[in-house]
């Protein structure tokens, strides 16, 4: 059960692999990201504020590695 703790925010991104997305357009896969990452993922966030929530998003799916964040929200 997700637990929110006072003054924070649970935010919900949808993100995929823009790599793994062109590759399995290509009929491809990617080396080592399975080829679901072509699709879009959505993961919660508690956060203070969306800057915090976005920084803990970018350090599990780097954005280097391929993912995009294609939205943002607040759950309310």
């Amino acid at each position: 059960m997700l637990q929110i703790r006072p003054r924070n925010t649970v935010f919900v991104f949808t993100i995929y692999n823009k790599t793994v997305r062109a590759l399995v357009k290509e009929n491809k896969s990617h080396f080592f990201f399975e080829d679901h990452w072509a699709d879009d993922h959505v993961q919660d966030v508690e956060a203070r504020d969306e800057a915090e929530a976005i920084a803990v998003i970018q350090g599990r799916f780097p954005p280097e590695d391929g993912f995009i964040i294609a939205a943002i929200s607040e759950r309310r």
